[in-house]
């Protein structure tokens, strides 16, 4: 049962002290910016990624915050993988109260030339990574009989989808949310809370290579083009994300599950 924490101070619901945090996909962007928060916030924190050097490095910059912290190597398609990187925060760091299903690819194929392995490709990243991801938190969380945060990312494009090219990404990230109000009710008499946060196009290191490309196809002013039509009139960072995900893993939120939670620019207001 989630208990009451009207009595707690504002510091004491934000805390995280105490707790672990897996987050995937974490060596860069959002993924890093989430950890930062999370262990800002006093979570130990165990950091997968494709990239483990990255990932390495991602987590020694932690550890020079003076928080624990853990960089592995995780293909979040790969079951055996996800359930390697959850047995690795058990062994190296205790339990696990929160994870993060953060990887995730954003590709644009035109729907005519989109191939089978293309699709897959995305389908089994973005949806079935949270699945795998959200599976193996859970049965931990169970055993360890605490409950626990699962947090998914979802995307604006999980409401609308935002132009054509990416047909397998909006199917990917509905589904991501359709997942989320699935487990939210499969485990909350767990404890286990379940949120999904969507944001708006934000710029990391993954979309600055995009930007390159319109730019070199002449079409460089696309992206500020459409920043500028948004009610607050900024492109979103990193940071603006990891925020809003801190939130649903803190005491903050502790009567919210299944629901996604926009960090659009009121991007979905128009």
């Amino acid at each position: 049962m989630i208990t009451d924490v009207s009595d707690k101070s504002i510091p004491e619901l934000v805390s995280l002290e105490g707790r672990v945090a897996v987050i995937t996909g974490g060596a860069r962007g959002i993924g890093l910016a989430i950890a930062r928060r999370l262990a800002e916030a006093g979570a130990s924190v165990l950091i997968g990624d494709l990239d483990k050097e990255g990932a390495e490095d991602a987590a020694e910059s932690l550890r020079a915050l003076g928080r624990p912290a853990i960089g592995v190597e995780l293909d979040a398609h790969d079951g055996d993988s996800v359930s390697r990187l959850a047995d690795r925060a058990i062994l190296e760091l205790g339990t696990i109260d929160i994870w993060v299903n953060n990887a995730g690819v954003y590709p644009s194929v035109p729907l005519l030339e989109m191939t089978e392995a293309q699709w897959d490709n995305v389908l089994d990243l973005n949806l079935k990574g949270s699945f795998l991801g959200a599976q193996q938190a859970a049965k931990r969380m169970i055993s360890a009989g605490h409950g626990g945060v699962i947090v998914n990312m979802a995307s604006t494009a999980s409401f609308r989808a935002p132009g054509p090219g990416v047909a397998h990404y909006v199917s990917s990230k509905f589904g991501v949310r359709g997942l989320t109000q699935a487990l939210a009710v499969e485990l909350g008499p767990h404890g286990i809370r379940v949120l999904a946060v969507a944001p708006t196009y934000i710029d990391t290191p993954g979309t600055a290579a995009g930007r390159e490309a319109l730019a070199a196809a002449g079409r460089g002013d696309l992206i500020e083009q459409m920043v500028a039509t948004k009610p607050l009139g900024r492109m979103g960072v990193p940071d603006d994300v990891a925020r809003v995900v801190l939130f649903c893993a803190s005491d903050l939120a502790t009567l919210m599950t299944g629901s996604t939670l926009p960090v659009d620019a009121g991007d979905l207001a128009l």
